[in-house]
């Protein structure tokens, strides 16, 4: 080992030494003992590691308690965290360890490492009011490796441009590892090694996704840069291939059997999977049995086959603007699990009698057979409320009765109502988006959710109550924190603007006064962004195998057992449910708890895959708007710029503050607005304003808007 060290070798020299005093819980060591430690024998290296020792002692970062013995003066000098990189290239290391501040570090200092890594940061001594600083010693995990982008081909290289606007590095290709790739054409390339000191990462083309400014390709891009695969495994399809469609007597023997009691699916009317079903009947007692049936999806795909480690990798299916990308081969999603009408089908059921007022006077779970009467849209089952008239509308309404009782017991129990906006598409026969409308809310869609939110919290309280302590079953619950209070005050103090007022006090004073605010803006320009800011001041749902409650809906046990033909935790509730049933002992806490994050962290990727194909329309819809003028609502402030989002349309672009000529604006963050420096105008969060698309980047899924001022 040279004398002569770079400052980055030295780094990681001290990185070494200091993980050495670190497992040693941070007894005073000499060189020699620390270079053996390392395994280091050699008389130069050694005189390194001595040498180093001595100079960091005179910095600070190591003490010499006793002559030629050395010790960390701080366990803090080296931390873990993620990098999230910013647009010049420098990037901030948010800490694992919450308490900690985040450490800035140059572009220089990143050593290569990229957006989303997890790596070890080295954090240099304080300057008096100056930032943490740091630099990269250890890349401990990659966020990814492969990326998405368009291929420029030249007579000796190529070069990847990633649409990523996280990764500020093209990735260069040797033609040897260009795979049959077009100049120009849209890719997925994995970066095989970056060496040290080379600006570019090198990698090889693994897929080729297509023309850029195809919907295929589009699509296909999107699902690939949030990893979800475009295809299944040959063995997956041969096994799905395999399971029989006809039910047998033999299965049906063991089920309790609803073939003839009225049962019906309602869905969305483009819907193939359809996970659940409900079935009615009048007692002779005057009471309802309501049957909450859904596809046994556990009875079809068994623990550890190719089918559920498929299904487990994917988590969750993705819906995006023009397509599903299932998490089960269509074999079973629209097939074997799917409940077709006029189909003998295999169900898990948790079936209720409940009186005129939704009191629940028995439950029972277990499987069950049914033979679906007919398939709703939610539109039909609409026009039979509506009209109070159609196919079997005297269960419709019933339903539609009870489930408004269920909605009211809720709301008064604490739930919380957001409405907000979800956003579709017309789309031509080559998929290009010929109009945008928001897609509306009604009672058939209220009354599935209202008898599925019944059936999942009754699942979990079922199980909740089976044991607790030590003697607790593991489960897969969905959980929801209360909000963060400091959040959750910003967000009031916003609202206070627009004449709301969010009452702080107590869980269930939040609840209602949310409720309130749901209610009053309903309909009015600030509704998206009021309630994209109040879902935003919430905490985020997850599944976790913790018996906790379930905030937004007020409940305090709360599962997902509806729709395992896209949802893996379903998959799991089923099993679990099933196996405590039959009275067997709890499953492995652990292994679930693995199993539920990891969910958790796929569900998150499916709704950003899904977000990005709905970005991508918009600005596809807009590229034939380009010099257009539009209303829109200010629905977002930045540093850089504000984004406005078309009251007709609901698509968001940004006006970036470099374009707004009339004054020098920054960012007001804790008023949510940003503020001219010399006339003092202000442009807030929820203020109208009138745009002119700008410019479109299709690859980049950006819409810039400029200004009309008045």
């Amino acid at each position: 080992m040279a004398k002569k060290k770079s400052s980055h070798l030295e780094l990681v020299l001290i990185q070494l030494i200091s993980d050495v005093l670190e497992k040693s819980n941070n007894e005073a060591l000499n060189y020699k003992q620390i270079s053996a430690k390392l395994n280091i024998t050699d008389t130069a290296s050694r005189d390194t590691i001595l040498e180093v020792l001595k100079e960091q002692a005179k910095k600070g970062v190591f003490l010499e308690p006793e002559k030629g013995k050395f010790k960390l003066k701080d366990l803090k000098t080296f931390l873990i965290g993620k990098v999230d990189m910013t647009a010049d290239g420098s990037a901030f290391v948010v800490p694992d360890d919450e308490f900690e501040k985040d450490i800035f570090v140059s572009a220089r200092k990143l050593h290569n490492a990229l957006h989303g890594d997890k790596v070890k940061v080295y954090i240099y001594a304080k300057k008096s009011g100056r930032k943490n600083e740091g630099e990269v010693v250890e890349i401990i995990t990659r966020a990814k490796t492969d990326f998405i982008g368009v291929i420029r081909i030249s007579d000796r290289y190529a070069f990847v441009n990633i649409d990523d606007r996280k990764m500020l590095h093209d990735i260069f290709v040797p033609l040897s590892d260009i795979n049959g790739a077009k100049n120009g054409q849209k890719v997925q390339v994995s970066i095989t090694e970056w060496p040290e000191g080379a600006k570019n990462p090198i990698g090889r083309i693994i897929n080729i996704l297509g023309t850029q400014g195809e919907n295929n390709t589009e699509m296909n891009a999107i699902l690939a840069q949030y990893g979800f695969p475009l295809s299944f495994p040959a063995e997956v399809e041969n096994e799905a291939n395999q399971i029989p469609e006809q039910v047998t007597e033999a299965e049906i023997k063991g089920r309790r059997d609803f073939r003839d009691t009225v049962t019906f699916t309602i869905d969305p009317a483009d819907a193939k999977d359809f996970d659940d079903a409900i079935s009615f009947k009048t007692l002779e007692n005057g009471n309802y049995e309501i049957g909450v049936h859904i596809a046994d999806v556990s009875h079809y795909v068994q623990p550890n086959s190719y089918l559920d480690k498929e299904a487990y990798s994917r988590a969750t299916s993705v819906y995006l603007v023009d397509r599903v990308i299932p998490m089960l081969p269509e074999r079973l999603s629209n097939g074997v699990c799917s409940l077709r009408p006029n189909e003998d089908k295999l169900c898990f059921a948790a079936v209720f009698e409940l009186d005129d007022k939704a009191n629940i006077i028995t439950e029972w779970f277990g499987r069950t057979v049914i033979h679906s009467d007919r398939r709703f849209s939610y539109e039909e089952a609409q026009e039979v409320i509506e009209n109070k008239a159609g196919d079997y509308a005297a269960e419709i309404l019933k339903l539609n009765e009870i489930a408004y009782i269920l909605r009211d017991k809720k709301f008064k129990n604490g739930a919380i109502s957001f409405e907000s906006t979800e956003v579709k598409f017309h789309l031509d026969e080559n998929g290009k988006p010929i109009g945008v409308y928001v897609k509306e809310r009604k009672d058939a869609h209220k009354l599935i959710e209202d008898f599925m939110l019944l059936a999942n919290k009754k699942v979990a309280e079922f199980i909740a109550k089976k044991g607790k302590g030590k003697e607790k079953y593991t489960f897969v619950y969905r959980s929801h924190d209360s909000p963060n209070l400091e959040n959750l005050n910003t967000f009031a103090l916003f609202a206070a603007r627009f004449g709301y007022k969010i009452n702080t006090k107590s869980d269930k004073e939040i609840a209602k006064s949310l409720n309130y605010l749901m209610e009053d803006v309903e309909g009015k320009k600030e509704q998206n962004v009021l309630t994209q800011l109040a879902i935003r001041s919430m905490a985020k749902a997850i599944y976790t195998t913790k018996k906790t409650s379930h905030y937004g809906l007020a409940f305090d046990h709360y599962t997902h057992f509806t729709s395992p033909i896209r949802r893996y935790p379903d998959v799991m509730v089923h099993r679990l449910l099933a196996a405590y049933l039959n009275n067997e002992k709890s499953a492995n806490e652990e292994e679930y708890e693995v199993a539920a994050s990891h969910s958790s962290a796929m569900e998150k990727r499916a709704a950003d895959a899904e977000r990005a194909s709905i970005k991508y329309k918009q600005a596809e819809y807009l590229e034939e708007n380009v010099g257009n003028i539009f209303a829109g609502i200010i629905s977002g402030v930045t540093e850089w710029g504000m984004y406005v989002e078309l009251t007709a349309n609901k698509c968001e672009g940004m006006i970036r503050l470099r374009d707004i000529t009339d004054d020098f604006y920054v960012l007001d963050e804790k008023n949510y607005c940003i503020v001219g420096q010399r006339k003092h105008k202000k442009y807030q969060l929820g203020d109208e304003v009138m745009v002119k698309v700008k410019k479109v980047d299709l690859s980049k899924r950006q819409i810039d808007f400029s200004l009309i001022q008045q």
